[in-house]
This record gives structure tokens, C-alpha cells and sequence, in this order.
């Protein structure tokens, strides 16, 4: 067997697991928020010890991972209703903390330190705790958890991803961003975003038909239901170029080895860190009209 085949089929079964698992998680509150709070603590681990690789930055990775993890659980418990908001003072104690400690480690640029420290929450926490503000909505008092929100981001973001390789290698010509990610073309992004479409105004459909139902806990039309869809379309995209800066910049293929044929945590789950954040917007921005 070639090499090429030996990757190819490596890859695959990455896939495969990876997918079953996001979607298997979601299928009750308490599995998502493990899965979750996992993949938040790998992605901080991982980016951490890639920005301690830069000559005079020496990053806490256990107290900053420790963190990204706190601030998931926090918001997880603070969103479904189980703890109050004074469960957010540990983590704000342990920003304090990281400030602090910078005073006594003698670092030729603890700006750096602070500066990637920071960008480890803001970056990767943050945006993967926000999926608890989609999973879990109050409806008249009542914390309702919604499986088909969260989870309808990856499938668009897999749609997308699937849209935009088949019609960027059939039709793809003009390049979207060479600068940064030469593989991406405008003819996959608009093939992509197409799919999207489609799958977001099935879903959309599909939930309609089942209105009243709370295990679904949405009320969205189908257009609002394509209009989610692109919104991970455009911050999805934006997220990859994101991380392909990074990567860039750090002169790093990929991001890890730790998904074998898909590189690290922040190569799988790049477009998401902003997609997420921007679909809670979206929500709070349809709630305004």
C-alpha cells in the first residue's frame, strides 16, 4: 500500500471518529460540556507550547490551560442555570494571578508573556465557551437545551469545508487570499457557501415542521436558518485565515500531530473559534428586530 493511500485512509478514519464524536456529544447537555471543556484544555495546551517556541516568550501553559478550562465550565454552569454568576471570581482571580506572577520571573519582556498569555483566553477559551450561550436557552424562566444549535455550526462549517474543495478543485481559478493561504479561491468559497445554503434552509425546514417541540428549543424561519448559515460561512472562512496567519507567522505547517491526517486542535477547530462567537450575535441581533 502507498503512502499516499496509507494517509489517505489514516485521515478518513480521523474524520469519521471526530465527526461521530461532536455529533454524539451533543445528544445531552452533560456531553457536550465534557467533550468541550476537553477540547478547550487541549487547544490552550497546544497553543501555548507553540508560542513558548518564540525566542523571549515563556508562557504559564498549566495556569493558562487551567484557566481556558475554568472559564468553559463557568459559562457552562453560569448559561444552564446551575451556578450563579459569582462562579466567574476564580477565573478572574487567576487573570489577576497571571499579571501578577510576571513581577517575580525576572522576564527580559513580560509585555510578550502577558500579550500571548492573553490571546490564549481571548483567542481559544472564549470563543469555545460561547457554544454554551447557543446550547442553552431560557425560554420564560425554563433553561431549555438545544442540541440542533450548536451543532448545526459544524455541519455548515463541514459543508462548507466539503462545498469548497469540490468546487475549488473543478472550478477554482482566482484566489481568495494568497497572501496567507494560497489553496483557497473564490470559486470554492461561493461553491461552499452555496451548500451551506441548501443544508442550512433543510435544517431550517425540517425544525419548522416540528414547532413546539422544546427538545429543539428554536424558533427560527427558514431564512433566518440560511442567514446563521451565512454567518459561519464568512467567520468560518475568516477563522481559517486566522490560524493560517498564525501558522504563518510561526513558520509551522500545522498547528499539532495530536489528530493524525488533520494536524493539531487549533488545524480543526480554527474556523469555529470565530464562527461561534458570531453566531451568538446573530441570535442576540435577531432577538433586537
Amino acid at each position: 500500500m502507498s503512502e499516499k493511500m496509507k494517509n489517505l485512509i489514516t485521515r478518513s478514519i480521523t474524520g469519521v471518529l471526530f465527526v461521530a464524536i461532536i455529533v454524539v456529544c451533543f445528544m445531552c447537555p452533560e456531553g457536550m460540556i465534557m467533550v468541550f471543556a476537553l477540547i478547550t484544555g487541549l487547544t490552550v495546551w497546544e497553543y501555548t507550547g507553540l508560542v513558548n517556541t518564540i525566542d523571549g516568550v515563556a508562557v504559564n501553559r498549566f495556569i493558562s490551560t487551567a484557566a481556558g478550562v475554568y472559564l468553559f465550565l463557568a459559562v457552562a454552569g453560569f448559561c444552564s442555570g446551575i451556578t450563579p454568576s459569582a462562579v466567574f471570581i476564580p477565573y478572574l482571580l487567576s487573570v489577576i494571578y497571571l499579571f501578577i506572577s510576571e513581577l517575580y520571573t525576572e522576564s527580559k519582556n513580560a509585555i510578550n508573556n502577558w500579550a500571548y498569555t492573553m490571546l490564549s483566553q481571548m483567542y481559544v477559551a472564549l470563543p469555545l465557551s460561547t457554544i454554551n450561550i447557543l446550547a442553552f436557552r431560557d425560554y420564560g424562566g425554563q433553561v431549555v437545551f438545544s442540541y440542533l444549535t450548536p451543532l448545526s455550526i459544524f455541519i455548515f462549517l463541514w459543508a462548507n469545508d466539503t462545498g469548497a474543495y469540490c468546487f475549488g478543485s473543478l472550478f477554482g481559478k482566482h484566489k481568495l487570499f494568497p497572501r496567507i493561504s494560497p489553496g483557497k479561491t473564490w470559486e470554492g468559497s461561493i461553491g461552499g457557501g452555496l451548500l451551506v445554503l441548501a443544508v442550512a434552509a433543510i435544517i431550517g425546514y425540517v425544525e419548522n415542521s416540528n414547532t413546539g417541540e422544546l427538545m429543539y428549543g428554536n424558533t427560527m424561519s427558514v431564512a433566518q436558518w440560511m442567514g446563521l448559515g451565512l454567518v459561519v460561512v464568512f467567520f468560518g472562512t475568516w477563522g481559517d485565515l486566522v490560524e493560517s496567519l498564525f501558522k504563518r507567522t510561526m513558520g509551522i505547517k500545522d498547528s499539532g500531530k495530536i489528530l493524525p491526517g488533520h494536524g493539531g486542535m487549533l488545524d480543526r477547530f480554527d474556523s469555529s473559534l470565530m464562527a461561534i462567537p458570531a453566531a451568538v450575535v446573530y441570535f442576540y441581533t435577531l432577538t433586537l428586530f
